[in-house]
C-alpha cells in the first residue's frame, strides 16, 4: 500500500503513484482556471444581466405606477342614516355621480352611522334630516382614509341641490393632529418602514450564522423599532396623538411578521429568497398597501389582494391603533398572525435542513 510523503513543513505531498498535480487538483476542487473561459462566462452574463435588470425595474415601475393611475373609489363602504325614501334617494344620486364609487348601508339614525365609524365599518356618513326642511350633514374620518375624506367633502353640495347656495354641514369626527393636518405622515412612512425593516433583516441573515443569534436580533429588532419608530410618529413629528403602547405594539407585530417571513424565506431557499421577500414586501406589498389612501382606493382586487399582504395589513392595523383605539384591526391581527407563524415554520425547516448538511 502507499503512502503520502510528507515534507519537511508537514503538508502531505503527492503518493509515488499519483501524476505530478494530482495533489494539488484533489485540495482545490474547483481545478485551475481558465482565464479564457472564465472572461466568456462571464461575457454570457452580461445580456442577462441588462435584459434581467430592466425586466424587473419595469416590473417595480408597474407596481408603483398602475394603482396610483388607476385610483380611485372602489365599493367604499359608508352608511345614509334617514327616512326610507329620502336614503334610497341619495343613494341613487351618489350611484348617478360616482358610480360603482360607494357601497352604502342604510342605518336608522345618526349614532348608528356615527358607530359604523367609529368601528372602521364606514369611512364616512350621510345624516338626512327627520323634517323635509332640515339639512343633511356628512360625516367623515379623514385618519380612515384622506382621499376617501376629501370625495365625500366634494359630494356634499349636491345633497343640497334645490338650495341657491348649498350648505352641507361636514364633520369630521377622526381628524388628523395639528402637527400633520393633511393626514399623510403614515403614508409616507409606509416605504421607510418596509424598506427598513427589510434591509435590517438581510443584514441580520448576513452578519450572524447561527439560527438562535438570529432569531435573537429578529425579535430584538422588532422590539426596539416598533417602539422607537412609534415615538419618533408620535413625538417627533406629531403624525399620531393616541395610545403610544397600542401604537408601539402594532409597529412591533408588524415588523416582526415581516422580519421573520423574510428571514424563514433565506433559510429555506438562500439568496433567491431574499429576492421573494423583496418582491413581496416593496415591489407588491408597498404599492398595494393602501396605506396613503385606504385599501377600497386602489383598482379593484388589487386592494384586497394587498391586505393580505404584511405591509397591508400592518398599515391597517397601525391606523386602527394609532387613530380608532384599536377598532377594526381583526382580520389584519389576523394576517399577520399568518405571516409570522409561516415565517417561524421556514426558518425552522431551513436551520434544520442547515444543520443537517453540515452534520
Amino acid at each position: 500500500m502507499s503512502r503520502t510523503s510528507t515534507d519537511t513543513t508537514g503538508t502531505p505531498g503527492p503518493r509515488a503513484d499519483e501524476p505530478p498535480g494530482a495533489a494539488a487538483d484533489s485540495s482545490d476542487p474547483t481545478g485551475p482556471t481558465d482565464p479564457a473561459a472564465e472572461a466568456a462566462a462571464g461575457w454570457r452574463k452580461v445580456p442577462v444581466l441588462i435584459v434581467g435588470l430592466t425586466v424587473l425595474l419595469a416590473a417595480m415601475l408597474t407596481a408603483f405606477a398602475l394603482p396610483a393611475i388607476n385610483s380611485g373609489p372602489h365599493k367604499v363602504p359608508i352608511a345614509v342614516a334617514g327616512p326610507g325614501p329620502a336614503a334610497d334617494r341619495v343613494e341613487d344620486r351618489l350611484a348617478e355621480a360616482r358610480p360603482g364609487a360607494f357601497r352604502v348601508t342604510k342605518v336608522p339614525d345618526a349614532a348608528t352611522a356615527r358607530q359604523r365609524i367609529d368601528d372602521r365599518k364606514a369611512y364616512g356618513a350621510i345624516v338626512l334630516g327627520a323634517a323635509p326642511g332640515d339639512k343633511p350633514e356628512v360625516l367623515v374620518a379623514t385618519t380612515a382614509g384622506p382621499s376617501v375624506a376629501a370625495a365625500l367633502r366634494a359630494l356634499a353640495p349636491a345633497l343640497d341641490p334645490s338650495a341657491p347656495r348649498p350648505t352641507v354641514a361636514v364633520h369630521d369626527l377622526h381628524p388628523p393632529t395639528e402637527d400633520d393636518p393633511n393626514a399623510a405622515g403614515l403614508a409616507a412612512g409606509a416605504l421607510p418602514l418596509v424598506l427598513g425593516g427589510y434591509l435590517a433583516t438581510v443584514a441580520i441573515v448576513m452578519l450572524l450564522r447561527r439560527p438562535a443569534q438570529r432569531a435573537a436580533a429578529s425579535l430584538g429588532f422588532s422590539v426596539l423599532a416598533g417602539f422607537t419608530l412609534s415615538a419618533v410618529l408620535q413625538y417627533g413629528f406629531g403624525v399620531t396623538d393616541g395610545d403610544y403602547a397600542l401604537i408601539a405594539l402594532a409597529v412591533t407585530f408588524n415588523t416582526a411578521a415581516t422580519s421573520v417571513t423574510i428571514m424563514g424565506l433565506h433559510a429555506l431557499l438562500g439568496g433567491p429568497g431574499l429576492g421573494l421577500g423583496a418582491a413581496m414586501m416593496i415591489f407588491l406589498g408597498n404599492p398595494l398597501s393602501g396605506l396613503a389612501s385606504g385599501p377600497e382606493w386602489l383598482p379593484s382586487g388589487w386592494g384586497t389582494f394587498g391586505q393580505f399582504l404584511p405591509p397591508g395589513a400592518g398599515g391597517t392595523l397601525l391606523r386602527s391603533a394609532a387613530f380608532f383605539d384599536g377598532a377594526g384591526c381583526g382580520r389584519a391581527l389576523a394576517v399577520l398572525s399568518c405571516w409570522l407563524v409561516g415565517g417561524l415554520a421556514l426558518f425552522a425547516l431551513g436551520s434544520r435542513r442547515a444543520a443537517a448538511r453540515t452534520s
